[in-house]
């Protein structure tokens, strides 16, 4: 049976606020580099007044908001479950959603009051890119606001790591994987980042459970996750905590396992500026294909492509002229 959506995301909704940084800014403003940090509004603001807002940039974004788009642009079809305030950047987010293909079921009329999810990534010379987070209404996602017909509808339910962070949306995503569970629907998780699986070890467990069906991770959260030093022992511990799963290791491409065998995905040579968004369209790209008749192969490697152009310019996600880029390179 064809199903509607090929792929159903569950995560946060915000609104980023990109710009770039010295190192040296980190030491400044007491910020620990290269990992996503939760702060209150109060402390972002402060932040925010540190930067200079006039090089700044603001799209929507959320880990699987990105990936949700990613499948959009390389023609699939996405779903989002998500919550934003009724105040101007959840109407921004709402629309950019939209603009880019991906179905969801909040309506901004029906948005509560409060104040719509904000991070400010920095990015530094070296590419790395640092996240401080201010989820706002979207820490009150919880299971309400899943749609079920559209996950009952999906060939895959994915999640978002980050939710974990939240009692609220942990519930969610216990929530949305049962349903899953009940109609075949197959699960896929993110770690999203090494703090998630560092200091959140116990809620993530509740989420893999007995397992799922696909994980995302890079090196360092596959071996946070299973306690391993190396990513030998790290890549044969998570056989018992999915199915199938990709490893990104960043310049070095990636590590997929297909529930038989372990493929090498070569990297594609590029200058890193920004690996914000990598992972994400990483995600994005592999369950467009591996939804379209692509093998495990073909999809890391269209996966691998797409990430670094992602890496490549400033910004989580792709033009639609680089996305016909990437499939036309793929082909040729």
């Amino acid at each position: 049976m064809t199903k509607k959506y090929d792929v159903y995301g569950v995560g946060n909704a915000i609104v980023d606020i990109v710009t770039e940084v010295d190192i040296d800014f980190f030491t400044k403003n007491q910020i620990e580099k290269g990992v996503m940090t939760l702060v209150d509004e109060k402390r972002q603001d402060q932040l925010m007044k540190a930067i200079d807002m006039k090089r700044s940039r603001m799209a929507s974004g959320g880990s699987a908001a990105n990936s949700m788009i990613g499948v959009s642009q390389f023609g699939g079809h996405s779903f989002y479950s998500c919550l934003v305030a009724n105040d101007d950047l959840g109407k921004f987010f709402l629309e950019d959603l939209r603009r880019n293909g991906v179905d969801t079921n909040l309506r901004y009329e029906n948005c509560p009051s409060g104040i719509t999810g904000k991070c400010l990534v920095m990015t530094t010379p070296d590419a790395e890119r640092t996240l401080n987070t201010f989820l706002g209404i979207s820490s009150n996602l919880s299971p309400q606001h899943l749609d079920e017909e559209a996950i009952k509808n999906s060939s895959y339910l994915y999640l978002e790591g980050y939710l974990v962070t939240s009692p609220n949306g942990l519930e969610a995503m216990k929530e949305a994987k049962k349903i899953a569970e009940r109609n075949n629907v197959r699960t896929t998780l993110t770690f999203s980042d090494p703090s998630m699986v560092r200091y959140f070890s116990k809620q993530m467990e509740e989420i893999v459970g007995a397992s799922v069906d696909m994980l995302f991770c890079n090196e360092e959260e596959a071996m946070i996750y299973t306690g391993t030093s190396t990513l030998q022992d790290a890549r044969e511990k998570l056989k018992g905590v999915a199915k199938h799963f990709a490893i990104t290791l960043g310049a070095n491409g990636a590590l997929i396992y297909d529930g038989d065998t372990f493929i090498s995905i070569e990297p594609y040579k590029v200058r890193a500026l920004d690996t914000n968004g990598a992972g994400d369209m990483f995600s994005g790209a592999f369950l467009y294909g591996i939804t379209h008749g692509h093998s495990y192969a073909e999809a890391g490697k269209l996966a691998s492509l797409a990430s670094s152009r992602v890496v490549a310019q400033f910004g989580p996600r792709l033009e639609p002229q680089q996305v016909k880029q990437v499939l036309g390179d793929l082909i040729a």
